[in-house]
C-alpha cells in the first residue's frame, strides 16, 4: 500500500449537496419511471443511486434517493438542481400523487475507503442540528485535494468534464447505476440498445504518468496513439511521492486496449488501467 492510499484510508468526504422534495403516495413509482434505478419496492429509509438521464440516455445528474413514508428526498451528487426539478415539474400529472416540494442544501458524509469500491452502508445524511456519530468524528473530513485524489484513483467520474451532460453510463462507467431489467425510463431505449449492441465510442479510464522529471500533467490534454488521436484527459492530480501525475481520462474504442498512450504536447507516456471499482462496460464488437 503507497503512502497516499494509506491516508486515504481514513478519508471522510462532509460535504452539502442540494436537495429536492418529494410529497406524496406515488414517489416511488414516478422515480422508478424518471430515473434509471429500481425505486419500486425499495423499502423505507435505503439510500438508492440513480441516473437522471435524457431522452437520449446522456447522464444529467448523479442522484441518491431516499424514500420515507411521506415522499422521498432526491440528492444531487452532481447536476443542476433547477433542471432536474423542472425535468420533473414538467412530467408530473396528478394522477401521479406527486407534489414538487422545497429545495434545500443536505448536509452528506462518506468513508473514502482505498482500493474499494464506494459503498452506500459507509454514507450516512444528517439533519441540520445534529452531530455525527462518535465513530465518523475521527479522522477530520479531507480537502478538496484530497478528495480529488481520491477519485481519480478509485475511477470515480464526479468531475464537470467527466459529467458533460453528452456522455452516457456506460462511456463512465456506471454500469451498476443502471437497472436494466425494469420497465419504461427516460433514456430507457437508448440505454438498452448500448447494452445489447456495445458500441460506445469511448470509455473512461485511470491514467498515471511513467514520468518522474516533474512533467504535470492537466485536464484537456491530448492522448495519442501511432500519431493518432486516441482521447482527452478530463482530470489531473499531482503525485506527491514520485513527481508525476495521475487522473481520469476518455480513451477512444480504437485505443482502448493499449497499455500506454502518450500525453500532452511533449508526447509523456502514461499508463492506462480500468478503473477497478466502477466498471462493467457493456460488450463491445
Amino acid at each position: 500500500m503507497t503512502k497516499g492510499n494509506q491516508a486515504e484510508s481514513m478519508l471522510i468526504w462532509d460535504a452539502r449537496f442540494p436537495l429536492i422534495r418529494l410529497e406524496g403516495s406515488g414517489c416511488s413509482s414516478f422515480l422508478h419511471g424518471q430515473t434509471s434505478a429500481r425505486v419500486d419496492g425499495r423499502a423505507i429509509g435505503d439510500l438508492i443511486q440513480a441516473c437522471w438521464l435524457n431522452a437520449t440516455g446522456r447522464v444529467q445528474a448523479l442522484l441518491e434517493i431516499r424514500l420515507d413514508s411521506a415522499g422521498a428526498d432526491v440528492l444531487l451528487l452532481n447536476g443542476d438542481i433547477d433542471s432536474v426539478a423542472q425535468g420533473f415539474d414538467r412530467v408530473i400529472f396528478p394522477a401521479d400523487q406527486v407534489r414538487l416540494g422545497e429545495q434545500r442544501q443536505q448536509r452528506r458524509m462518506q468513508r473514502l475507503q482505498a482500493e474499494m469500491m464506494p459503498d452506500l452502508q459507509q454514507v450516512i445524511w444528517l439533519d441540520d442540528n445534529a452531530d455525527p456519530p462518535t465513530s465518523w468524528q475521527d479522522p477530520a473530513p479531507c480537502n478538496s485535494s484530497e478528495l480529488e485524489c481520491w477519485r481519480n484513483r478509485q475511477g470515480w467520474p464526479l468531475g464537470d468534464k467527466e459529467l458533460t451532460g453528452d456522455t452516457n453510463p456506460f462511456e463512465l462507467g456506471l454500469m451498476h447505476w443502471i437497472e436494466l431489467n425494469k420497465g419504461c425510463y427516460l433514456g430507457q431505449e437508448t440505454v438498452a440498445k448500448l447494452a445489447s449492441r456495445g458500441g460506445v465510442k469511448q470509455e473512461l479510464r485511470c491514467w498515471r504518468s511513467t514520468a518522474d522529471d516533474g512533467t504535470a500533467l492537466t485536464s484537456g490534454d491530448q492522448l495519442s496513439l501511432n500519431d493518432s488521436r486516441a482521447g482527452i484527459i478530463t482530470s489531473a492530480s499531482r503525485d506527491d511521492v514520485t513527481g508525476g501525475s495521475f487522473g481520469l481520462a476518455f480513451v477512444r474504442r480504437q485505443a482502448l486496449d493499449a497499455e500506454t498512450l502518450l500525453a500532452g504536447a511533449s508526447g509523456v507516456e502514461v499508463s492506462i488501467s480500468r478503473p477497478s471499482c466502477f466498471w462493467e462496460p457493456p460488450t463491445r464488437d
